[in-house]
């Protein structure tokens, strides 16, 4: 049961993630005049700024580290109340809204050089944090399911067996690591690639 309450969530956080990733996309399409005439995302002024800066990975780790992990332990928290999946579902969708509008953007400004960029944005780090945050997510809804969701008595004595806080408990520790390395990549790394990348613009 457990497995198949994990594939079937699995289709509904890719479903999810999708209706974001297509509503992101169409509020840039619609919205032409906002977000590309008037709109400085990805504009010559902000390109040039990335151009001439290359922050030191020391500079920009505490800053990632701290939005990372921030959102992550709100997840992991907010996931324990009545409230978690809806929060949880709407933060899948945010993503793909986040995801779509800067593909969106990139495309419409600079067509094949634009999706290089965005490819350029998220690498080396989506390597790691795209797996570990879709391990959070099922971290999250599982343990919502096993707090919340209606079971016979016998089922029931899981969500008072301190097995499960334990593994729960180090399922978490595992996935805030990769979470972390996925960070560094980021601070120290990625810099170097998006500046490299940016020399096409």
């Amino acid at each position: 049961m457990r497995r198949q309450f994990g594939i079937k969530n699995g289709y509904h956080m890719a479903y999810l993630f999708m209706i974001g990733l297509f509503m992101g996309i169409l509020f840039v399409n619609l919205g032409h005049d906002t977000w590309i005439s008037n709109g400085s995302l990805l504009g010559a002024e902000m390109m040039n700024r990335l151009k001439n800066s290359r922050p030191a990975g020391e500079g920009l780790v505490g800053y990632i580290l701290r939005h990372r992990l921030f959102a992550g332990c709100l997840l992991c928290l907010v996931s324990t109340t009545l409230i978690g999946m809806p929060f949880l579902c709407a933060y899948i969708c945010y993503m793909g809204i986040s995801a779509g509008c800067l593909l969106s953007v990139a495309v419409v400004r600079y067509g094949i050089r634009g999706l290089l960029f965005v490819a350029a944005v998220l690498f080396p780090q989506a390597l790691l944090l795209v797996p570990a945050y879709i391990l959070l997510f099922f971290w999250a809804a599982d343990v919502n399911r096993t707090l919340y969701a209606p079971r016979t008595q016998l089922e029931g004595y899981e969500r008072f067996s301190s097995r499960f806080y334990l593994r729960k408990g180090a399922q978490i520790i595992a996935i805030m690591a990769v979470v972390i390395m996925g960070c560094l990549l980021e601070s120290y790394v990625n810099p170097g690639i998006l500046h490299f990348v940016l020399k096409l613009f």
